[in-house]
């Protein structure tokens, strides 16, 4: 009888296959760099391992909170072979917003210990005391794997229902919320995007995306450790610092697959300079995976142009869509002439048209507020979709109406539902909120693989020839005069309306009748009230050509005010609370009577 596969077993197979080779690289903040061999990490995780089961730690939870670097990965594999279940979480001392994480996680997961770096130990346990955990211990991970002999470490005994990871998700409205991975959910997910990427032992894959998110721990790190692959692990403050930074270190490691989302290709593309693109080598860029938020077209083109010079393969950007409650992947676009067929037609129409970077859809913007992905009879008319892709394999895509649950036909725009192996079973210590979010019913009654039902994403999107278009998030879709807007697509469109609007955020307040606000970052310095107030005009222009909406409030804030998750996201409903407290604090703001009348805070801020 053979053993049941797990993703720990996968893991410890392939470091000692070929026990001698780079399985890591370390990218320091100030340009050096670490190279650590696969013996090397299995030799320390079983030091760690060792320790962990000494303390009886072997099926509770871990919380991993450390800088990116050798340690963190050693923790994470200690976790794995030990038969724990890994808590990645922030450093808190990094920000208001890590800080504030990590507390979260801390009171929600029930850690029966802590594994750091000595540098963090006395914060992270201060945290530990303010959270009411005084009894969680803190172990330095380095300490550990000096100290104690690998060989005291004993193989578990696992099953593809043992839990491996609580992910946590972004929170982009609502507090972090813990999503239980079994050991199968990651089998399935790796054997998911090996197929769809065509990543094997020779891929070298990284990034700097956070640890403690999804795409940057399973994608870019558990990902090539169960390859055999090599990991290349970068500071987030690489790419924070100078996008250039980010790229030319894809270049000079190597680096065939990396993920991030659709603003950093975008800010790439606009604030490199002719300099730094002319030292860039981005040939061996095989994989640029664009996900974690809505896939632009105007991203995609720019990235092209720009970096095509530096080498970029034609075909290289690959939009995707996933979720944490996911494991990783539901959907992704491939190379032309590979695992994703080019455009079709229906009725006799070209739906959407093929490129390097996959199919982009002209939507009639007209019909799309009616919920229908319809094309565009004219051109400046259209609405430039681009299609996620098709399902990753064994996964199942539904999308059906939010307010009946029932099924919707081909380009009708509804939430969308999945299924499959990489599904998760549910949230940690969230029944209610698991049976709600993990269990849908698709018209053929299958779901996840616990067989409980399908997840309810809580994104819009359409599914047309196969490929899945995804819009946006249904709680924040915007309703104006009976149409359906989306806010993604404001807020990229008020990008491009001149070099003085930088991020925007766009939400509705009120009951009944919506009311439309807009909070607008402004670059450079505009000192005269009427240079604000002709910025609001251009906002207010843009709205009414491009959307045929009106706003009832525009408020024009600094840099920076835009809060981001850590994948990217814009975090709406925390400038939408942080608006209806009159907590904003505003360079310039006008509104209409009637909002001046519902929400007096609002002049306050003003």
């Amino acid at each position: 009888m053979h053993a049941e596969r797990t993703l720990t077993g996968d893991v410890i197979a392939a470091l000692r296959t070929r026990p001698d080779r780079e399985a890591l690289v370390v990218v320091h903040p100030d340009g050096r760099d670490e190279r650590v061999s696969a013996a090397e990490l299995d030799r320390d995780a079983r030091a760690v391992a060792a320790e962990l089961q000494a303390r009886r730690a072997t099926g509770r939870q871990v919380l991993v909170a450390m800088s990116p670097g050798r340690d963190l990965v050693v923790a994470l594999l200690a976790c794995l072979y030990a038969g724990s279940v890994a808590v990645p979480a922030p450093l808190p001392g990094v920000s208001r917003a890590a800080g504030e994480r990590t507390t979260a996680i801390v009171k929600d997961c029930a850690a029966c210990l802590v594994l750091t770096r000595a540098e963090s130990a006395a914060e992270i346990s201060r945290l530990l005391a303010a959270a009411g955990r005084h009894d969680v211990p803190c172990l330095v991970v380095d300490a550990v794997a000096t100290r104690r002999d690998p060989g005291e470490w004993t193989p578990p005994r696992l099953s593809g229902g043992d839990l491996a990871l609580i992910q946590y998700t972004s929170g982009t409205t609502a507090l972090p919320r813990g999503v239980r991975i079994t050991q199968a959910n990651l089998c399935a997910a790796m054997d998911a995007v090996r197929t769809v990427f065509d990543t094997g032992p020779q891929s070298r894959i990284g990034g700097w995306l956070p640890y403690y998110h999804d795409l940057g721990l399973i994608g870019q790190l558990l990902h090539p450790l169960w390859l055999g692959a090599t990991a290349v692990l970068m500071p987030p403050e690489l790419y924070l610092a100078d996008p250039a930074a980010w790229l030319h270190a894809i270049g000079r490691y190597g680096v065939t697959t990396a993920a991030a989302p659709d603003s950093a290709y975008a800010r790439c593309a606009a604030e490199v300079t002719d300099d730094q693109l002319a030292s860039l080598d981005l040939s061996r860029w095989h994989t640029a995976v664009n996900a974690a938020e809505t896939v632009q077209a105007t991203t995609l083109a720019a990235f092209r142009r720009r970096f095509a010079a530096a080498g970029l393969p034609e075909g290289a950007q690959r939009p995707a869509y996933g979720l944490a409650e996911a494991t990783l992947l539901v959907a992704a676009g491939r190379e032309p002439g590979g695992w994703q067929a080019a455009g079709r037609e229906l009725g006799g129409r070209q739906l959407g048209s093929r490129g390097a970077e996959g199919t982009v859809f002209s939507a009639d913007r007209l019909q799309l507020g009616r919920g229908l992905l319809r094309p565009a009879e004219v051109a400046a008319d259209g609405r430039a979709v681009v299609a996620s892709g098709m399902p990753a394999p064994g996964m199942e895509l539904v999308v059906v109406d939010p307010r009946t649950g029932a099924e919707l036909p081909d380009g009708a725009v509804g939430e969308i539902l999945v299924g499959g192996p990489s599904v998760a079973p549910g949230y940690w210590g969230r029944p209610l909120e698991t049976g709600e979010v993990f269990g849908r019913r698709g018209s053929s009654g299958s779901g996840n693989s616990g067989g409980s039902g399908l997840l309810a994403t809580g994104d819009l999107g359409a599914l047309l020839d196969g490929q899945l278009h995804v819009l946006g998030r249904q709680r924040e879709l915007l309703k104006v005069d009976g149409r359906s807007l989306h806010p993604q697509e404001i807020e990229r469109q008020l990008l491009d309306c001149g070099a003085m609007l930088a991020s925007a955020v766009v939400f509705a307040v009120g009951g009944g009748s919506e009311q439309l606000i807009v909070v607008q970052e402004v670059r450079g310095t505009v000192r005269s009230h009427g240079g604000h107030a002709e910025l609001v005009a251009k906002v207010r222009r843009c709205l009414a050509e491009e959307f045929g909406a009106v706003a009832d409030g525009v408020v024009l804030v600094r840099p920076g005010t835009v809060r981001r998750t850590t994948s990217g996201k814009v975090r709406r409903s925390v400038l939408r609370e942080n608006f209806l407290r009159g907590e904003l604090r505003a360079l310039h703001a006008e509104c209409t009577e009637q909002l001046r009348c519902d929400i007096p805070e609002f002049i306050a801020t003003a």
